[in-house]
């Protein structure tokens, strides 16, 4: 009896083996089919075609590593894609992902607009041409910094290390996508068309606060430009936020009840969120910083405000690296990492943006 226990104990492990193997080959091949767009019972499918015409050829685990990088970049996909549909003020401008071809996105340059006559009497009326141009985008890349991941990390702990890895890259290519995003947007200089306005409310730690005031000041600029009332926002930084608590009623009595996925209220003709990630100005030249420069002690951070209809963003490529520990036999650990391309920008360099910054206490 002994013999044919063995026996059965045997063909129990290797049907246990290939039901563990379709059920991961149909999940990845589902994941991976979600991510591109497709039906996932049609890549469930598709997963164990390829595992089988595959399983031949690969190495021993080859085939399981492949499939589970494409699970983390399918999901990774997936889940940057939910986040820019859903992040506050984000979530306000229009996608052109679809347009995105090998990280880069090309946009028409208007040439003009013809002159209107009226009344004309003098013929033939004149003819002029109007250039429009190919403008191509190339998308911003972003990447994560390596985390490792040792073996008896694995082995230790009773949650999904890798799981959460990936969530914690996640969340920070995001936090980095809005703060690049909003720093797009924002005016470089307080030019015509693209103003840049200051507080005028009472000094308070070297600055000047916000006050109801200096949103009637942009929903004049606003106004002046002739921007659609429809879809303007406005980003506010902590600062003018805890600036108008302390003096709206209103804006309080919103902030209190009203606050979810950033967004505060509706004022002044604006939608307002909060954000902390907006970027400074050098309060003497009122010209914005560059991208990655260290703001100084004597630098304002600002809120920016602009017209979701003329803004645009688009997510590019998504690469998930992995070195496994198997390959580090002096360390035991695997090392992860993510690329991300995307970008935001506005549509039109004037007519559609704004920034305020504190102005310098007297």
């Amino acid at each position: 009896m002994k013999p044919k226990n063995n026996l059965f104990k045997k063909v129990l492990g290797l049907v246990s083996c290939m039901l563990m193997a379709v059920a991961f080959n149909a999940a990845a091949g589902a994941t991976a089919a979600v991510a591109i767009g497709c039906a996932p019972g049609a890549g469930a499918i598709a997963g164990n075609v390829l595992a089988l015409a595959l399983q031949g050829a690969a190495p021993a685990g080859a085939l399981r590593a492949g499939v589970l990088k494409e699970i983390w970049t399918g999901e990774q996909i997936k889940q940057f894609r939910t986040a820019l549909e859903s992040w506050g003020w984000l979530a306000r401008i229009r996608n052109y992902s679809q347009y995105v071809d090998n990280d880069v996105i090309h946009f028409v340059k208007i040439g003009g607009d013809p002159k209107v006559l009226i009344n004309n009497t003098t013929y033939p009326i004149p003819i002029v041409a109007l250039e429009d141009a190919d403008k191509p985008i190339g998308l911003d890349k972003f990447s994560t910094e390596a985390t490792p991941v040792t073996d008896d990390e694995l082995h230790a702990i009773s949650y999904d290390k890798m799981a959460s890895v990936q969530e914690r890259h996640r969340e920070a290519l995001v936090e980095a996508f809005g703060a690049r995003a909003i720093h797009s947007i924002a005016p470089g200089e307080n030019v015509a068309g693209a103003p840049v306005l200051s507080t005028s409310g009472a000094s308070y730690n070297g600055r000047k606060r916000m006050t109801p005031d200096d949103l009637l000041a942009l929903k004049t600029a606003f106004d002046k430009m002739k921007i659609p009332k429809a879809n303007r926002v406005l980003v506010l930084c902590c600062d003018h936020v805890n600036d108008l608590l302390a003096t709206e009623q209103r804006f309080k009595d919103h902030y209190n009840i009203n606050q979810t996925e950033g967004k505060i209220c509706r004022l002044y003709g604006f939608d307002i969120y909060e954000y902390d990630g907006t970027p400074y100005y050098n309060p003497t030249t009122g010209k914005k910083l560059a991208w990655g420069a260290v703001a100084a002690a004597t630098d304002m951070q600002s809120s920016v405000a602009f017209y979701a209809g003329r803004m645009m963003k688009a997510q590019g490529s998504t690469k998930f690296y992995h070195s496994k520990a198997e390959n580090d036999p002096q360390n035991h650990r695997s090392l992860v990492n993510f690329e991300q391309y995307g970008i935001c920008l506005p549509l039109s360099e004037t007519n559609c943006r704004a920034a305020i910054i504190s102005g310098k206490a007297v």
